[in-house]
């Protein structure tokens, strides 16, 4: 049975492109089925890709070729909680990698304008430590970094 809720992610003809890199780099992620369009659209012709059903992480997606009118942007992104270093190296690299751009925070964009949180749950523990100057040095040091890194992230925790 389809989700009763799922994002569509629009894209200027990279939909399918855009579901097939994230079901290769995201665990619990796959290309569902593509709609080809049945006739002329403003984006595109009969027989263009129109839509792509996908997952990531488990989230249902669903891409749509809607042509050059609209734009990611950081008012909508992922959030991926990471449980170590190495995964979350992984992640970044694979998507700032793959034509994407680094910002701040555990913040980076994929090559279709997409924004992604790679964030360890070491920080999310790190900036909730009931103490609360822990919790403010861990912060300040994550407002330093690009990728985050959960060795510096502990030991600013530590003091």
């Amino acid at each position: 049975m389809p989700s009763k809720n799922t994002i569509c992610l629009w894209y200027d003809g990279t939909a399918q492109e855009a579901a097939e890199f994230y079901a290769a780099t995201f665990p619990d992620s796959a290309v569902g089925a593509i709609l080809r369009a049945p006739g002329d659209y403003p984006a595109g012709q009969e027989g263009d890709v129109l839509t792509v059903e996908f997952t990531v992480l488990g989230i249902p997606c669903l891409g749509l070729n809607g042509g050059p009118a609209f734009r990611h942007n950081e008012a909508f992104s992922f959030q991926v909680a990471t449980d170590d270093q190495a995964e979350t190296d992984r992640l970044w690299h694979a998507i700032v990698g793959h034509g994407g751009e680094e910002s701040a925070c555990g913040w980076c964009k994929d090559k279709w304008g997409l924004s992604w949180q790679i964030t360890p749950r070491a920080l999310t523990a790190a900036i909730n430590d009931p103490d609360r100057a822990a919790a403010k040095r861990a912060f300040d040091a994550m407002m330093q970094m690009r990728k985050i890194d959960i060795a510096a992230i502990e030991a600013a925790r530590r003091g």
